[in-house]
């Protein structure tokens, strides 16, 4: 089955397949770099973002990588931002479903938490996201498509598998 977690999905399934959760060890909120390593690069899920993207990030714990998983991305808070057990298990730290308007919506519903983690980015939020915003969407739409064909692939497979 494939499978996608998310942010704490992600720290979910890594603790679900023996990793550790490290709790308070990397704070990262707001736009940042994230970098692909050699195995992202020819991996289905980041190979249309070449070697670095930006993404929004909010999270304040990570964890090890698994035993077998394949490191797909990084970033000098996270080591662990994205990767991959066998075919179709992934995991990433990151969260490259919040778009723009996304973000918009959490700057709205939590101002009072994003003030104490992040204290100046309400402030800064229009200039960060004209600076960051296109990017990050663009990243985030491709990592979907990604996802989306790698589902579509392997429900191909299921289904020439149970017809055999």
């Amino acid at each position: 089955k494939a499978v996608l977690g998310i942010c704490l999905g992600s720290q979910i399934l890594a603790r679900a397949y023996g990793a550790d959760n490290l709790l308070g060890a990397a704070r990262e909120f707001g736009w940042h770099r994230i970098g692909v390593t050699a195995e992202g690069r020819i991996d289905p899920l980041l190979s249309a973002l070449g070697g670095e993207f930006t993404i929004f990030e909010w999270h304040a714990d990570t964890f090890s990588l698994p035993e077998g998983a394949v490191r797909l991305a990084t970033s000098p808070v996270a080591e662990n931002q994205a990767f991959r057990i066998g075919r179709a298990v992934y995991g990433t730290q990151f969260h490259f479903e919040a778009d723009t308007s996304v973000v918009e919506e959490w700057k709205a519903d939590f101002p009072e938490t994003i003030t104490r983690i992040a204290p100046g980015w309400l402030e800064n939020h229009t200039e960060l996201a004209a600076r960051h915003g296109d990017a990050a969407d663009a990243a985030g739409l491709a990592i979907a498509r990604a996802w989306v064909s790698l589902i579509e692939r392997q429900e191909i497979v299921m289904l020439s598998q149970a017809s055999a």
